[in-house]
C-alpha cells in the first residue's frame, strides 16, 4: 500500500508564494504518475497539475497555468507543487494522488490519495 504525505500548505496573502511537498513511502515508483487536486467546501474537487515521473512531460489547469509548478526529485521521492502569485481563489485543501493510467486531471483514475493540505490565500 502506497502512502503519501502532503505538507507545505499555510495561510498567505495574495500574490504570495507556497511550496506543497508530497513525499510517497513507495521508493521504486511503481506507478508513473502524481497529481495535484485540490477541493473547497461544498464543491467538485478539480485537478491542478499532474507529471509523468522520470519524464517531463506535465499538465495544468487553466486556472494555474504560468503561476503553479508540478515537479519531482525522485531521490527524495517527492513531487512538489510550486504555487506563485496565489489569488484568493486558490484557497482550498490541497491533496496529491498517484498512478494514474492517463495522467490526467481525473480524480477518479488515481489509486492513490495522501491526506491533504489547507492552503489559505487572503486578499
Amino acid at each position: 500500500q502506497v502512502q503519501l504525505v502532503e505538507s507545505g500548505g499555510g495561510s498567505v496573502q495574495a500574490g504570495g508564494s507556497l511550496r506543497l511537498s508530497c513525499a510517497s513511502s513507495d521508493a521504486t515508483y511503481s506507478y508513473n504518475c502524481m497529481g495535484w487536486f485540490r477541493q473547497e467546501p461544498g464543491k467538485e474537487r478539480e485537478g491542478v497539475a499532474a507529471i509523468y515521473l522520470g519524464g517531463a512531460t506535465t499538465h495544468y489547469a487553466d486556472a494555474v497555468k504560468g503561476r503553479f509548478t508540478i515537479s519531482q526529485d525522485s531521490a527524495q521521492n517527492t513531487v512538489y507543487l510550486q504555487m506563485n502569485s496565489l489569488k484568493p481563489e486558490d484557497t482550498a485543501m490541497y491533496y496529491c494522488a498517484a498512478d494514474s493510467v492517463f495522467c490526467r486531471l481525473r480524480g477518479d483514475e488515481y489509486n492513490y490519495w495522501g491526506q491533504g493540505t489547507q492552503v489559505t490565500v487572503s486578499s
